[in-house]
C-alpha cells in the first residue's frame, strides 16, 4: 500500500477508536505510519481525510448486507432481515454511528466536515433503497433518494440511536418489522376502521 492507502487506513481506525472529534492529524499519521504532509498532498485536508474514511467504512459496513439478506426486494421478510443484520453488526459499527451522530451535533464547530458528510448522504439513501428493495442504485432516481431513501435513513437511524443510548431496550428486528406493517396497516385503513 501507498501512503493514501495507509493514510486511509489509518484514519478508518481512528474514527472507530476516537470519533470525528478527538482524532488529530497526529494521530492518524500514527495509526498509518505515514507523516503529516501526506494529509495535505492526497486529501487536501484531516477533515476531508476522516470524511473518506467514513464512506469507506460505511461502504464496508453496507457490503456486508449486500449478498446474504433473505427475502424478495421489498418484502416485509427483507425488511426483517435488513434490521436484524444491522442489529447483528451492532457492536462493531457503533462506534461509527457514535462519529457521525457527533458531528451532526457538533453543530457549526465543523462546518466543513459537515458539509462533506451531508454531500454524501444521497450514496448512503441509494444504497438502502438497493438492500432493501432490491432495484438496482442506478435505476434510482433523485425523487426516490430523496423520500424512500430519507425515510429508510431515518430508520436506521433511529434504530442505531435506539441501540446507542440503550441496547436492552432496542427495538428487535422482529418487533421493528411488527411496528412497520402495522404502520403501513394504519395507513392504509380506511377512516373509522377498527385497530388492532
Amino acid at each position: 500500500m501507498g501512503h493514501r492507502e495507509d493514510l486511509l487506513e489509518g484514519a478508518k481506525k481512528c474514527l472507530v477508536e476516537k470519533g470525528f472529534v478527538r482524532t488529530t492529524a497526529r494521530d492518524i499519521v500514527s495509526a498509518s505510519g505515514t507523516n503529516l504532509a501526506s494529509i495535505g498532498y492526497h486529501y487536501g485536508s484531516k477533515d476531508a481525510l476522516l470524511t473518506q474514511a467514513f464512506i469507506a467504512l460505511m461502504e464496508e459496513w453496507g457490503e456486508v448486507f449486500q449478498d446474504g439478506l433473505e427475502g424478495e426486494g421489498g418484502s416485509l421478510e427483507r425488511f426483517r432481515a435488513m434490521w436484524e443484520a444491522v442489529l447483528a453488526q451492532h457492536e462493531k459499527s457503533g462506534r461509527i454511528w457514535a462519529a457521525s451522530l457527533e458531528v451532526a451535533l457538533s453543530g457549526d464547530q465543523r462546518p466543513e466536515l459537515r458539509a462533506m458528510l451531508a454531500a454524501s448522504q444521497g450514496e448512503g439513501r441509494r444504497g438502502l433503497i438497493s438492500m432493501l428493495t432490491g432495484t438496482p442504485e442506478e435505476r434510482l432516481d433523485e425523487r426516490d433518494v430523496r423520500t424512500l431513501g430519507a425515510f429508510y435513513q431515518a430508520l436506521l437511524n433511529g434504530l442505531m440511536i435506539q441501540w446507542l443510548f440503550d441496547p436492552a431496550t432496542a427495538a428487535t428486528a422482529d418487533e421493528f418489522t411488527e411496528g412497520m406493517r402495522r404502520a403501513a396497516d394504519a395507513l392504509t385503513r380506511p377512516p373509522g376502521g377498527d385497530s388492532e
